[in-house]
C-alpha cells in the first residue's frame, strides 16, 4: 500500500504498509542481501527492512516478496547517498511543508474539502519528481487530527466526523497493541499511506515532525497549553512514524545521545526527531523538530534543548563542507502571531501583527535561542540558509538584523517552501486573521513576500551557488492549470563573504 525510505551513504531503512496483514515476515532483496522484515504494528500491516553494509553513490533493485517467495510488487531502484567525503558538484532536493489532511474532513455547513483533495496532493507531488530530485524533504504536518486544542480540534479530531469515524482515543492505555491501534489507522493511513502510495519508491525521503504530527496544535490558554507534549501526544506521534515514515539514520558528525535518539525500539541508533542530509562535501543539511522538546523556562528555555543546539553550532563551525543548510520545523523571519513561534509578536487589529500586547506563556528564550543560531549561521564563510515551512506559504528573504543583532555582513537566506494541502480555511488569513507577516524585531529584506498559495520548492546546490524554483497553484484554481505547472519564481543565492 505504501513504500517510504530514507537512505545514506551506506544503508537504507524502508518502511512499508501492506492492503493486507502479513502472517509471516516479508523479504527484501537487496543485492546479494536477502533481508527478513520486522514487524512494526499489531496485525501484521506495517513492516521495515533495515539494510546495511551498502557501497556508497550505488543503485540497488530491491525485490519485495513474501515469506514463501511471491513477489508483493514489482521491483524498484534505490540509490545510497556519497560518501561524506566524496567530491561532489550536484545536489538537487524537492522541499515541502504540510501535506497532511483527511479526505473525509469538510469545512462546517458546506460539502467542501477542508484539504486539497488527495488527486491533487499527489499531482503536486508528481509534478516535483519530475524534476528528478536527488531526495525529498517533508517539514512536519504529515498529520491533521488535532485532539484538545482549543482552536486546532474544533474542526479537525474534534469534529463530527472525527467522532463516526474512531470516537476518540483512550489516553489512559498505550497507542500501540490496544483499540488505539487501529484507531490511529484510520486516522493517518488516509493521510499518508494514500497520499504517497510507492510515487517516492526510488527517492530518499527525510521527514521531520511538528506540532500538528504530535495531534495537537501549538496553543497556550489558561485552560491549556499544548507542548511540550504530554506522554500519549508523544506516544502517537511515535507509533505514527515507526509504522509510516523513516527515522534519520545515524551520521558521523551527530552524536547518538541526543533526545530521541538511540531509543529502544527502534531501528539501531536511529534519530527520531533531529536528522542530517549529508552530500558528499558539497552539502550538510540539519533537520530539527523545534516542538516535541522544547521548554518553558522562561530566559533559559528554548525550541531545542542544549545538547542539540550545540550540536548545531559545532556544524555550523566546521570546515568539512561547502554548504552547511538550518532546517527547523518552525520558520524564522516570519510570523503569524502563533503562541509557538521564535517571535513575541501578536495579532493586534486589522490584520497587523506586533508586541503591544504580551503574548501568552511565551518565552523570552525562545528569541535568544533564535539569536543565537542566526549568528552562528551568518558567521559562517558560506550562504547562511534557513528552509522551514509550517506557515503555510511560499516566501524568500535575507535577514539583515534581529533586534540589535547585526547580521548584515553576511545575511541569513531565510525560505518557506510551500504547503501542499492546506485549503481554504487552513491558510494563516483565515484560521489566524492575518497572512505571514515580518516581526517587530526582524529586519527582513523580502525578495518574495509571502504568498498563500499550494505548491513546493526546488532547490540545487553547487560549489558556488543555489537555485531556487518555486511552483504554486491553489485549490480555487482548474485541476488543469496542473497539466502544465512551472516555477513562478526563480533565484539565484549567491555568496556574501
Amino acid at each position: 500500500r505504501h513504500l517510504l525510505a530514507t537512505a545514506g551513504h551506506n544503508r537504507l531503512l524502508l518502511k512499508a504498509g501492506f492492503i493486507t496483514p502479513l502472517a509471516k515476515p516479508p523479504r527484501l532483496r537487496c543485492g546479494a542481501r536477502l533481508l527478513e522484515g520486522t514487524r512494526s504494528d499489531t496485525a501484521g500491516l506495517f513492516w521495515q527492512f533495515d539494510v546495511t553494509g551498502l557501497n556508497p553513490r550505488s543503485s540497488y533493485q530491491l525485490h519485495l516478496a513474501d515469506a514463501g517467495g511471491r513477489p508483493l510488487c514489482h521491483p524498484w531502484p534505490l540509490s545510497t547517498l556519497p560518501h561524506p567525503g566524496a567530491r561532489e558538484s550536484r545536489l538537487r532536493l524537492l522541499v515541502y511543508t504540510c501535506a497532511g489532511g483527511h479526505e473525509g474532513l469538510r469545512i462546517p455547513g458546506t460539502n467542501d474539502p477542508y484539504f486539497v483533495p488527495l488527486a491533487q496532493r499527489r499531482r503536486l507531488l508528481e509534478i516535483g519528481l519530475a524534476q528528478r530530485p536527488d531526495a525529498v524533504i517533508a517539514i512536519g504536518d504529515h498529520i491533521y487530527w488535532d485532539l484538545r486544542s482549543p482552536q486546532g480540534s474544533r474542526h479537525l479530531g474534534g469534529s463530527a466526523f472525527a467522532r463516526d469515524l474512531i470516537a476518540g482515543f483512550d489516553r489512559t492505555i498505550p497507542v500501540l497493541g490496544t483499540p488505539n491501534e487501529d484507531k490511529l489507522k484510520k486516522v493517518v493511513t488516509p493521510q499518508i499511506a494514500d497520499l504517497y502510495g510507492t510515487l517516492f519508491r526510488s527517492v530518499p525521503v527525510f521527514f521531520v515532525q511538528d506540532d500538528h504530527d504530535h495531534f495537537e496544535n501549538d496553543e497556550a490558554t489558561p485552560a491549556m497549553v499544548t507542548f511540550p507534549p504530554d506522554h500519549f501526544s508523544l506516544g502517537l506521534a511515535r507509533a505514527t512514524q515507526r509504522l509510516y515514515y523513516p527515522e534519520f539514520l545515524p551520521d558521523q558528525n551527530r552524536p547518538t545521545g541526543l533526545p530521541g535518539a538511540s531509543a529502544d525500539g527502534r531501528a539501531p541508533g536511529v534519530s527520531e526527531s533531529y536528522g542530517t542530509l549529508r552530500w558528499g562535501d558539497l552539502v550538510e543539511i540539519l533537520i530539527y523538530d523545534c516542538r516535541r522538546n522544547l521548554s518553558l523556562t522562561g530566559p533559559t528555555a528554548g525550541f531545542v534543548p542544549e545538547v542539540t543546539e550545540a550540536w548545531l553550532t559545532a556544524r555550523m563551525t566546521s570546515k568539512d563542507v561547502r554548504h552547511l543548510v538550518n532546517l527547523p520545523s518552525t520558520p524564522v523571519g516570519w510570523s503569524a502571531g502563533k503562541w509557538g513561534e521564535w517571535y513575541p509578536d501578536l495579532l493586534l487589529e486589522k490584520g497587523k501583527i506586533g508586541t503591544a500586547k504580551p503574548k501568552y506563556f511565551w518565552q523570552e528564550g525562545w528569541k535568544s535561542q533564535h539569536d543565537r543560531l542566526l549568528a552562528a549561521a551568518s558567521a559562517m564563510e558560506r550562504i547562511p540558509l534557513f528552509l522551514s515551512g509550517d506557515l503555510h506559504a511560499l516566501a524568500h528573504g535575507r535577514i539583515r538584523a534581529s533586534g540589535s543583532l547585526n547580521l548584515r555582513r553576511n545575511p541569513i537566506t531565510t525560505i518557506l517552501v510551500g504547503p501542499i494541502s492546506t485549503g481554504p480555511r487552513g491558510w494563516p488569513s483565515s484560521a489566524r486573521g492575518t497572512p505571514p507577516l515580518v516581526p517587530t524585531a526582524i529586519d527582513n529584506d523580502q525578495k518574495l513576500a509571502p504568498i498563500e498559495k499550494n505548491g513546493f520548492s526546488i532547490i540545487d546546490f553547487t560549489p558556488d551557488h543555489i537555485d531556487l524554483k518555486m511552483y504554486r497553484w491553489k485549490l480555487d484554481e482548474p485541476s488543469s492549470r496542473l497539466d502544465d505547472l512551472q516555477p513562478f519564481y526563480n533565484a539565484r543565492i549567491t555568496r556574501t563573504v
